[in-house]
């Protein structure tokens, strides 16, 4: 992973991206003009921040690859498990914003499908072959749902990928060491991906540490993709203030920053 400067926006490149045909990547909280505590590069409507701001933030990004803002596409994330899939045309994608979806699929080219997080873990997926890419926003309960999981399956079912050709990179989220969580969620996972003995370990009665990251790479191991082809941003974003938004480090009044895909 190493970090591009496109116009003013910084953002963090899996390996795989670096080929002319595709953009690909994890913007971080710098070159935006939000003001605190939303500085800079805040991307997310419903933030708090000022809607001007957002917007301005968002046409910087779209300026920056050479997109024009409406084809900048963002759904309305809900920590479910429903899955956008956009496989025909669409000259602007505005109508899709307010879809409730916590994944996107796409193989239509020169659109932006962008997945908002500030400590939840962005997922990339990316069929280099079929040229068809997801983006996947893995909070607790979407992990504990197998999200990441079934929108591989979708890729595979609705275009016909195969595991073997798919890359896949895991964007920078909330360590384990931060994310302290209680019975619910371990309920959810034993009621759903399972996982549990894997990724959590308990520090008192009641409460443990939950590894988001390792339930994405468990995910991804269980599709079939190699993990030599997954690229791991290792920071934690309640660690690095200077680099990231944080929801539970700064208590609900922060940016959000994105995890995204361009075909061209």
């Amino acid at each position: 992973m190493k970090t591009v400067k496109q116009g003013k926006i910084h953002y963090l490149q899996p390996s795989w991206a670096d080929r002319g045909n595709l953009l690909a990547g994890f913007t971080t909280r710098n070159g935006g003009s939000s003001r605190p505590p939303f500085n800079s590069l805040n991307l997310g409507f419903g933030s708090g921040d000022q809607l001007s701001q957002v917007e301005a933030n968002r046409a910087a990004v779209a300026r920056a690859f050479d997109l024009e803002p409406h084809l900048f596409l963002t759904v309305n994330q809900v920590h479910g498990n429903e899955i956008l899939v956009i496989d025909q045309p669409n000259p602007d994608v505005s109508h899709f914003q307010r879809v409730d979806s916590d994944a996107i699929i796409t193989n239509q080219r020169n659109l932006l499908i962008g997945i908002l997080v500030a400590d939840c873990f962005p997922v990339i997926v990316y069929d280099r072959k079929k040229h068809v890419a997801a983006v996947v926003h893995l909070g607790w309960r979407g992990a504990a749902a197998g999200l990441l999981g079934r929108t591989v399956n979708a890729m595979c079912e609705l275009f016909d990928c195969q595991p073997a050709d798919l890359c896949a990179a895991v964007g920078p989220g909330i360590g384990a060491h931060n994310y302290e969580v209680d019975r619910p969620v371990r309920d959810a996972f034993r009621q759903g991906a399972g996982q549990w003995a894997r990724i959590a370990t308990e520090v008192s009665l009641g409460h443990w540490h939950l590894d988001l990251q390792k339930s994405a790479l468990l995910q991804l191991d269980e599709a079939g993709v190699s993990r030599a082809s997954v690229d791991i941003v290792s920071d934690c974003t309640c660690c690095h203030k200077e680099t990231f938004f944080s929801y539970r480090r700064d208590e609900g009044r922060t940016g959000r920053q994105m995890g995204f895909v361009v075909l061209r």
